[in-house]
């Protein structure tokens, strides 16, 4: 059932002991949301912890490091944050499948598999709708919970270049370093220039081996294990490599394939212009934005490949 800010105000004030899941892979919205949110039912006397299938990654420590529940208690609330599909809750979907209460959402293919979920499919990040919800609550927000929400808006939106940045994305970023004084320079260095050299050594070989398909319209990156081992980098530094993919002036859809175990690939799709990614991973088991979705295909590494070719060149033949 799709609520509105009262419906959700009402079940976060009555709450208690609430898990917090956030999704496969986590990026920095769902990892802002998942904190932000914990620290707004802390505000409201709620005992929470945030959880993942995936560890956190290390650069992400400002805003996990210490400031997670460590109590053990038998969860009576349970929340989603930026998941559009409970099986990107990975372990924890056989824990709580079809048990979530409230899911907070920004994605346009969320399935609706919480009992209630605000969605605003308008808004840049999760961590967007947060805010909003956390102000229409009339929620005193910690520093902290400041610095989880900038981040989140600030790596959905590609700090401000993605054309989900509205101008409530903007009015939000600066409300939150005025009001609270944050390092936005240093967040954003972490999130969008700092490299190890085996990333950098990677990124180099994966753009050597780009391939161009449909007229140059396509182009794709694969990232197998193999090569993530080579160049010693993990999976958690290959967040930022999708957006290389639809650099080449002629590209219209870009895919990054990372193989996450052998045979089962996740395949991100960025879209430079007026392709609706979002309804080809559709079609392939997936969703998302219209301009960044992503779905997991099974396979050989080059019957992946012509799957997502076929996928693309029917959308790009409407």
């Amino acid at each position: 059932m799709l609520i509105g800010f009262s419906e959700a105000e009402t079940f976060l004030r009555n709450c208690r002991d609430a898990v917090i899941i956030t999704h496969i892979n986590p990026d920095g919205d769902c990892i802002g949301a998942g904190f932000a949110m914990r620290e707004i039912l802390s505000s409201l006397g709620v005992r929470s912890k945030v959880v993942c299938h995936d560890e956190f990654p290390t650069r992400f420590d400002f805003i996990t490091k210490g400031n997670n529940c460590t109590e053990e208690f038998e969860p009576q609330t349970i929340i989603a944050v930026d998941i559009a599909d409970e099986k990107l809750m990975g372990k924890y979907q056989e824990i709580y499948g079809g048990k979530v209460q409230l899911c907070i959402d920004h994605h346009i293919s969320n399935k609706q598999y919480a009992q209630m979920t605000l969605l605003r499919d308008d808004a840049a990040a999760a961590c967007q709708v947060i805010y909003d919800l956390a102000e229409y609550m009339g929620v005193k927000l910690t520093k902290q919970c400041a610095v989880c929400i900038y981040t989140g808006i600030s790596t959905d939106s590609g700090c401000f270049r993605y054309s989900c940045t509205t101008p409530r994305t903007h009015e939000i970023a600066a409300e939150l370093m005025r009001c609270f004084d944050i390092d936005f320079a240093h967040i954003n260095r972490n999130m969008f220039e700092v490299k190890s050299r085996g990333r950098m050594l990677l990124e180099s070989r994966v753009v050597s081996l780009m391939e161009c398909c449909l007229d140059e319209k396509l182009t794709i990156i694969a990232v197998t294990q193999e090569m993530m081992k080579e160049m010693n980098v993990c999976a958690d530094e290959l967040e930022g490599f999708a957006p290389l993919t639809i650099q080449l002036e002629t590209s219209e859809v870009g895919i990054l394939i990372r193989e996450r175990e052998p045979g089962l690939y996740k395949c991100s799709f960025r879209s430079a212009n007026d392709v609706n990614v979002s309804e080809i991973c559709r079609t392939l088991g997936g969703g998302g934005h219209a301009k960044a979705a992503g779905c997991t295909v099974s396979g050989e590494l080059e019957d992946v490949k012509h799957r997502l070719i076929e996928a693309v060149e029917r959308s790009l033949g409407k």
